[in-house]
């Protein structure tokens, strides 16, 4: 057996509490790996709830498995081998977490099971390379999506983690071959769903929200709770692309087609023209938190949460989430 002495502390600690079953240092060392297990899993899965659902899952089969860790590998290197083993499962067996065809006359799909990462649960070093922007950003999630699972797996260890090869093949039980090839194959995909995006994504990426973001959202919520169309149309690009999550049939890809369906469904007339905003961030990203007033009522009520990605100070996707019920968004339900 590897002698503790000569491990990093994490795993040292990790094999005494094992050898000992002492559940509570066990859970103490493991707990500090939670939040960055948790976006790994969101990577894979897209899904905030899933994520948290994987993330127990880990942490049970951690602890199942606690006796055969012999720290030939970086403690977090065997944690994120057994949540990306535990993602794969969960994809395995259900048949609705892979993207659905679009209503549009083009090619497209929508990722209905789509949920935003509230920032507050991302690792809290900034520095950290798994929460770079770009690798939590929607449309790197949703482009994540339509790789095949395992082929998903081995992008994200190899490009996002920066994982070798051989540590990959190794976690997934496949040669180093396999792993080369699957890595090419999901370059070549990831390419084609952002080509419009930086791909190194490795390198130092930005954090922190610019002032021209800043500034689209205050104009973007001034607008909504003033019901001015108008105001609206003059932050959306032409080619804006818009969905509405989880709702099938949403996505449209103009500035126009998205405002004639808010109008056409009631949007900003009678029972829908009373809103406050908040200001808020998810995925790394700008957001506006709209609260509604119905008529009658004394509140402010907590209705979506719209993600904005902001090209040159115009809103050039708005992808809107059902807010209700998700007390993970820490967003307050009146105001």
């Amino acid at each position: 057996m590897t002698d503790a002495r000569l491990l990093g502390d994490d795993e040292a600690a990790f094999i005494t509490a094992a050898r000992s079953n002492d559940a509570a240092q066990f859970a103490l060392i493991t707990e500090r790996y939670r939040r960055e297990l948790q976006v790994h899993c969101y990577r894979m899965l897209a899904n905030y709830e899933d994520a948290q659902d994987m993330t127990q899952e880990t942490f049970l089969r951690v602890w199942n498995k606690r006796e055969s860790f012999k720290g030939h590998a970086a403690l977090r290197t065997w944690l994120h081998r057994i949540a990306t083993n535990a993602c794969l499962d969960f994809l395995e067996k259900r048949n609705d977490r892979t993207p659905v065809p679009a209503e549009l006359p083009d090619p497209g799909s929508e990722v209905l099971y789509l949920q935003p990462y509230p920032d507050r649960m991302l690792p809290e070093d900034p520095q950290e390379s798994v929460v770079a922007r770009e690798t939590i950003e929607l449309a790197f999630i949703v482009a994540v999506q339509h790789l095949p699972p395992r082929q998903r797996a081995v992008f994200i260890l190899r490009d996002v983690l920066g994982w070798p090869a051989s540590k990959a093949a190794d976690a997934l039980e496949l040669t180093v071959a396999s792993v080369t090839s699957a890595l090419q194959r999901a370059r070549v995909r990831m390419r084609e769903q952002l080509p419009d995006r930086r791909l190194d994504w490795r390198s130092p990426a930005t954090h922190e929200l610019s002032d021209d973001e800043r500034s689209v959202v205050k104009s973007y919520m001034d607008a909504h709770e003033r019901n001015d169309l108008d105001g609206l149309m003059s932050l959306l690009r032409d080619d804006l692309r818009f969905a509405m999550l989880p709702d099938p049939g949403t996505l449209v890809v103009t500035a126009k087609d998205a405002v004639d369906g808010w109008v056409s469904n009631g949007l900003f007339q009678r029972g829908y023209d009373d809103w406050r905003c908040i200001a808020t961030t998810v995925n790394r990203m700008p957001a506006a938190a709209l609260y509604l007033r119905a008529p009658g009522d004394p509140e402010y009520r907590l209705f979506t949460i719209a993600v904005l990605h902001i090209v040159d100070g115009k809103i050039a996707e708005l992808t809107g989430f059902d807010a209700t019920d998700k007390p993970w968004l820490s967003l307050p339900a009146t105001l």
